[in-house]
């Protein structure tokens, strides 16, 4: 039995939200909901941050009603604040945690709950599409694990979500408890995306509200478990769903991924610029397609420039982490999700990404962190 957003709607009507009777739906609080393929549903309510206490019995209401609705196989209801014409400056957009921990010693202000078990999260981060983020981020996390520590990664990407086809895996998370999900597993990695949830041709033509409540959700409640790192795969730009990975989210720091052109360079000074603002270290700028040697006389050229992220990571005062070339390896082994990392370990790629994750590692635990970080011996 498919679920329709107006069967949704009709079981909110029961949902009031003041003694005067004001339903949920009535009430213009209610972000755009949606169903996916397999009957679960999302929504979040818009609120002020204020206003938290106070809503959330109704958000559990609201949860409850719809999860009794019959054919639903899981909801995912959250608080959100968005500032409006009626609400305070200092009220930005971003995700009110629900049954919050406490924030993680030592982490910046204004940053989100500790996540349990995670004792560092990482963004991976572009200012622009297109210069091998995905890619990346799905290697770097593999040489991670490579070296000894308990990894995960979490594509944070929405609208255009790359990891299950980077890992090959397909198929749908199991829900725990009508709530909680268990990530898929790649290569001994725990994943998640939203390319899980939905149809692999499905546009997500979702709002900002709706995009920072799916990964509030895919974030926390996402049975994570014991983890050194969780990467996390950053959507490009610098807008509304980086704000909120940004600030909603305890980040132990950030990597930049940059290809040497002005261009790329011109966005990802963007992107530092962006984790400074909200006091997030920056641990490192990567440059990727920095060299292409011809498989045939081993002529090297470099297509996109060369040097130009060391150059740029020098000016900003940031570490540079390395170079990935620019390789045939590394883009065939992602198109039919078998990473490099994980097929050709002692290949020179993997070497690349191996020493990279070294450096990532060394400038990760040498800032401050709430929890001492796991002895690991690199071989």
């Amino acid at each position: 039995m498919a679920i329709t957003r107006d069967d949704v709607l009709r079981a909110l009507q029961s949902v009031t939200i003041d003694t005067a009777g004001t339903t949920l739906p009535a009430s213009g609080r209610l972000s755009q909901v949606v169903v996916d393929p397999t009957n679960r549903v999302m929504f979040s309510i818009l609120i002020d941050a204020s206003e938290a206490a106070r809503f959330e019995p109704i958000r559990r209401s609201a949860e409850g009603k719809v999860l009794s609705m019959p054919g639903v196989s899981g909801v995912f209801a959250s608080l959100t604040s968005e500032r409006g014409p009626g609400m305070p400056e200092q009220s930005k957009a971003a995700p009110v945690p629900v049954n919050a921990a406490p924030p993680r010693p030592g982490a910046p202000p204004g940053q989100g709950p500790a996540l349990p078990g995670v004792r560092h999260i990482v963004a991976v981060a572009s200012g622009k599409g297109g210069v091998g983020k995905s890619t990346t981020a799905c290697n770097l996390a593999l040489a991670l694990k490579a070296q000894g520590l308990k990894v995960g990664l979490l594509d944070a990407d929405i609208y255009g979500p790359s990891v299950p086809k980077l890992f090959g895996l397909s198929g749908k998370p199991k829900v725990v408890d009508n709530r909680s999900m268990e990530p898929m597993e790649g290569y001994g990695l725990k994943v998640m995306s939203i390319g899980f949830l939905i149809e692999p041709e499905t546009a997500m033509i979702w709002r900002g509200p709706m995009v920072q409540s799916a990964l509030t959700q895919m974030l926390r409640d996402v049975l994570w478990g014991e983890l050194d790192v969780l990467i996390v795969d950053m959507p490009p730009g610098t807008g509304d769903a980086q704000l909120t990975m940004a600030q909603a989210t305890p980040l132990s720091g950030a990597v930049i991924v940059s290809t040497p052109q002005d261009l790329a360079l011109i966005d990802a000074r963007r992107g530092v610029t962006m984790f400074k603002k909200v006091a997030v270290p920056i641990l490192g700028v990567i440059e990727n397609m920095a060299t292409f040697i011809c498989p045939n006389c081993n002529h090297e050229s470099h297509i996109f420039g060369h040097g130009g992220a060391r150059i740029e990571a020098q000016r900003l005062g940031v570490p540079f982490l390395g170079e990935v070339p620019l390789n045939m390896t590394i883009r065939e082994s992602s198109d039919t999700g078998q990473p490099v990392v994980a097929v050709a370990p002692d290949g020179p790629q993997a070497q690349v990404y191996r020493e990279i994750a070294r450096k990532l590692w060394d400038n990760l635990t040498a800032a401050p962190a709430g929890r001492a970080a796991p002895k690991i011996v690199f071989e």
